[in-house]
This record gives structure tokens, C-alpha cells and sequence, in this order.
């Protein structure tokens, strides 16, 4: 069994609380009450771990949108975008999310824990440089691996994100490095618009933003597809030395938000790809982030279908991983993003 860390706290609950919102506190509650009644929940680690600090927060955003959200803290409610409110602890969740992952960066990387799960809110891929956007305040996994970098001197990271909607917070804060590469699955067109196939990075960063724009209705053979013949490939060509999840759960059959129809096999399956090729190019170090996902019964599924793959407590049959090892389906909307990849990477 793996040393599998999980990040919670009682303050991530806080965001938006009493609010209508469909990024709300249930999301995390039916997770941790999971945990809390299922023999899974027994077999994890639970850290302690710090918010991050404004130098931490700024290796990510400018200093005076920083400034800007802390000034939202006890205040009843700011919005700052149509999509994206605070309430009087927002700020202090949205630090103590974006510590969450920096801590648990540093934890697998010193080798502490073999993975780690940041169940955290308010969530972080759509938030840029400078603004908030998409429920998002801070970018908490592009904060995390900003820290790497800078701090930590690693020169090599792969940000999967298989949310519904693509991560332009994230895609712009690397887009003009190699030392991030930035792999997209996403519903196309669709929220917030961006995560075309032609967006491959500018400068020293092209070719190291991968994007695999989909329409509507794809399900898991589709994703163990390009699971298969494109991220694989790509991670081996690239070498990482730590792979970061942004998990989204909004692709699930039944979300609300989304067109998209993966089942808790299918999360069980990406897991397994990311974690097989984490133990074969980084040592295994590997660790996820929470963004979306609006089915509160999809959302849990998924979530404990993630972390049994971490623990190595897998799901899956051998007759559902040779299935989805050994697919190859048509993916609707993928003919130029497959045509675009193949100039930058052996596929």
C-alpha cells in the first residue's frame, strides 16, 4: 500500500458559505464524510500543512491582484467576476488551498509521501496572473509548481488537467517555458473559450502546451485514447520530474455542467496511466488538485476512484485495463489537435 496523503481542513468549507453556488461547500463535505464512513478514509495520511504566503502567492500573480483579494477578507461578499464571489473567509481558504499543494509538492518531492490529494476549495485553474475568473481565486496548482521551480530547482513538470473546462489560468502561466508542460483535455467550444488546438506555447514554451480540445458526449474509451496515444508518448518524450493532476470531475456522466460521459472506471483509468508513468520517469512523485466537478454523487465517485489507484487499492479488473489499455476510438473534434502535437513530439 502507498503512503497517500490527503489535504483537508475544516476552513475550505468556509468559502462562500450560506451562499447559493454551485461551487459550494457540499462538494467537499460529501467527500469528507466518504473518508470519514468508508474503510478507504483509514488507509490515508492526513498532514498538517500552512497557507501559502503572499511571496509564495506572488510567484504566481501580481502583488496587486494579491492585495486585491485580500482586501475581500471579512467582508459579506465581493464579486470578482460574474462567475467568481467571495465572503468573509474566502481569502483565508483560498491561501490555505494554494498552501495545501505547495506543501504537498514538497512533501513527495523529499520523498515524505508517495502521492498526495489536495482536497481543496475554492479551486484555482481558470484564476490568471492577475484576475479571477471561473470560480477560481488563486491558481493552486500553478502556484505549486512555480514553487518547484523557483524554489526547488526543477526543471521539468507535466500539469495534466482533465477538467471539463480548459485551465487558461494555468496554460498562461507557462506558456512561454519548457520547464511546464501543460496537457489539456477539455469539452470544446465551451467555457471560457480558450484551449484550441493551434494554442501550443509561444517562444521557449512552444510545443510545451498541449491541448486536446473535444466535443460533447465523449466517455471513458475516448480519454483512455488519448491517454494512450498521445499524453504517454508525449510524458516519455518529455521526461518530467514531477507530474501534477488538476482533477476535475465535471466529465462525469451524470455533472450538471458538462456533456461529457466518464464513469468512475474511466477516472480509475487516467489515474492508473499517470501514476504508471510517475513510477517510471519521476520516481513515482506525482500528486492532484481538486477543481471541478457539480455532481455531488460523481464528484464522490470519482474522488475515491482517484484515491484507491493512488494507494494502489485499484478498481479495476484485469478485463477493464486490457479493455482500455487496447482501445482506440474515433475522438470527435481531435483530428487537427493530433496533427498539431505530432510537430513537436514522437507519437
Amino acid at each position: 500500500m502507498k503512503k497517500t496523503a490527503v489535504f483537508k481542513d475544516a476552513l475550505f468549507l468556509e468559502h462562500m458559505a450560506g451562499f447559493s453556488h454551485v461551487e459550494s461547500a457540499s462538494r467537499l463535505l460529501t467527500i469528507y464524510d466518504a473518508l470519514a464512513t468508508e474503510a478507504i478514509g483509514k488507509q490515508l495520511i492526513y498532514p498538517e500543512f500552512s497557507a501559502a504566503s503572499q511571496e509564495t502567492l506572488c510567484l504566481n500573480h501580481s502583488k496587486k491582484y494579491v492585495e486585491r483579494v485580500a482586501a475581500t477578507a471579512g467582508k459579506d461578499q465581493v464579486s470578482l467576476d460574474p462567475d467568481t464571489q467571495t465572503s468573509p473567509l474566502s481569502f483565508d481558504a483560498a491561501c490555505l488551498a494554494a498552501g495545501a499543494v505547495v506543501d504537498c509538492t514538497k512533501m513527495v518531492l523529499a520523498g515524505e509521501i508517495d502521492n498526495g490529494f489536495c482536497l481543496v476549495r475554492p479551486p484555482g485553474h481558470h484564476a490568471e496572473n492577475d484576475r479571477a475568473m471561473g470560480f477560481c481565486l488563486f491558481n493552486n496548482v500553478a502556484i505549486a509548481a512555480q514553487y518547484a521551480i523557483q524554489k526547488l530547482n526543477l526543471e521539468r513538470i507535466l500539469i495534466v488537467d482533465w477538467d471539463l473546462h480548459h485551465g487558461n489560468g494555468t496554460q498562461n502561466s507557462f506558456y512561454d517555458t519548457d520547464k511546464v508542460l501543460y496537457f489539456s483535455t477539455h469539452q470544446y467550444p465551451y467555457y471560457p473559450g480558450t484551449g484550441a488546438a493551434y494554442e501550443v506555447g509561444t517562444g521557449a514554451g512552444e510545443g510545451y502546451t498541449v491541448n486536446m480540445p473535444m466535443l460533447a458526449g465523449q466517455g471513458d474509451h475516448a480519454f483512455a485514447t488519448i491517454f494512450n496515444q498521445y499524453l504517454s508518448p508525449i510524458a516519455r518524450e518529455y521526461k518530467p520530474q514531477l507530474i501534477i493532476l488538476s482533477a476535475g470531475f465535471d466529465t462525469h456522466q451524470n455533472d450538471p455542467l458538462g456533456g461529457m460521459r466518464v464513469t468512475p472506471k474511466g477516472f480509475s483509468y487516467m489515474t492508473k496511466v499517470l501514476l504508471d508513468l510517475a513510477l517510471e520517469l519521476c520516481q513515482g512523485r506525482f500528486l492532484a488538485s481538486l477543481e471541478g466537478g457539480y455532481d455531488l454523487n460523481g464528484l464522490r465517485e470519482g474522488t475515491l476512484a482517484v484515491l484507491a489507484e493512488m494507494l494502489g487499492h485499484s478498481q479495476l479488473n484485469d478485463k477493464d485495463v486490457l479493455d482500455l489499455t487496447t482501445t482506440s476510438v474515433p475522438v470527435p473534434g481531435l483530428e487537427e489537435a493530433g496533427d498539431i502535437a505530432k510537430r513537436f513530439w514522437k507519437i
